[in-house]
């Protein structure tokens, strides 16, 4: 090699050394200027393996449409914890549905009330709101982010059919509390939209043109015999490592809804969280009131049980 070429090779190596360390540099910012709640991908984890499903398995998907919420459905109220009642005033709900959810609802208002489903599904479904959280913005933030796409499925499970979901069946995903009390509830879900193998529990740094993703995967192993419990939680509950349902415990539908966002690059985002649980990504939570017409409930186990990959998302909403 001649000492020019050989130059060239050290100041091709000494230009990549300044690019790894100016990289690693630019990383570490980034993971220790934005506090404990935010991530980059790097760190996020990479999502499990899908179980093989056996013979017989319910194998089938079910999606439709129930909009992204364009409509401004929001109030403080939450029907299956505190029926009846508005809850803390920054604490704010995204409702996607029935619309007869009002701050003072239980859930026997909801019964024959417009949906904004394109099936006519009057379930109703929701979440604490996303807002961003720029300098000038007080501590609960500022804007509410209406997500850019919003995807509702219906999934079944990997080792046997499903069961209908039984009508006023409550759901939970998550947990509101889990800044303060452990966290062993908690649920969250969040990746980018470039980035969709790995998922964090922490609120995602993407890239630039990327969307934040947000993810609720409801639980799908029902007792056979409640509607409610005391916790919203006992009477159904999450598949166990390997995706079968618990001993007394039956599977039906379950939901994955996901939602994207475009946030705003190098903007701080939060969720409507608890004053006392800090904003906290771990705190995110979502619940379902199953009012699906018993025809469009059996179509999705119909579906599912055999294997189809039923899509009604196009079927024209019957509230706008």
């Amino acid at each position: 090699m001649s000492m020019a070429s050989a130059r060239r090779v050290i100041a091709v190596e000494a230009v990549l050394a300044v690019v790894l360390l100016v990289s690693a540099a630019a990383i570490y910012f980034v993971r220790n200027s934005w506090g404990p709640y935010y991530t980059t991908m790097d760190d996020a984890e990479a999502v499990p393996a899908a179980v093989r499903p056996v013979a017989g398995a319910s194998t089938g998907s079910y999606a439709w449409d129930c909009g992204r919420n364009e409509r401004g459905h929001r109030n403080t109220a939450n029907i299956v914890v505190t029926p009846g009642r508005p809850g803390p005033v920054h604490h704010l709900h995204d409702y996607i549905g029935n619309l007869g959810v009002q701050v003072d609802s239980t859930v026997a208002d909801l019964a024959g009330k417009p949906t904004t489903c394109s099936n006519g599904d009057a379930s109703t479904y929701y979440w604490a709101v996303l807002r961003l959280a720029g300098p000038s913005d007080n501590e609960h933030g500022g804007p509410v982010q209406v997500p850019i796409s919003l995807t509702m499925t219906y999934h079944g499970n990997p080792l046997g059919p499903v069961l209908p979901m039984p009508r006023l069946l409550r759901a939970a995903v998550g947990d509101a509390y889990a800044h303060t009390n452990g966290g062993a509830l908690a649920r969250s879900r969040w990746t980018c939209s470039d980035a969709p193998e790995r998922q964090t529990m922490k609120y995602p740094l993407c890239d630039d043109g990327a969307a934040v993703v947000r993810i609720f995967d409801f639980p799908s192993c029902w007792d056979g015999r409640q509607i409610d419990s005391v916790n919203h939680r006992q009477h159904v509950v999450f598949p166990v490592t390997g995706g079968g349902c618990p001993v007394g415990t039956f599977a039906v539908p379950r939901l994955q809804i996901t939602m994207a966002y475009a946030v705003p690059p190098g903007t701080r985002y939060q969720i409507d969280a608890f004053d006392d649980q800090d904003h906290d990504p771990a705190t995110d939570h979502g619940f379902l009131v199953n009012l699906m017409p018993d025809p469009v409930m059996a179509r999705v186990v119909k579906c599912l049980n055999n294997g189809q990959a039923c899509d009604e998302t196009a079927t024209k909403r019957t509230a706008q």
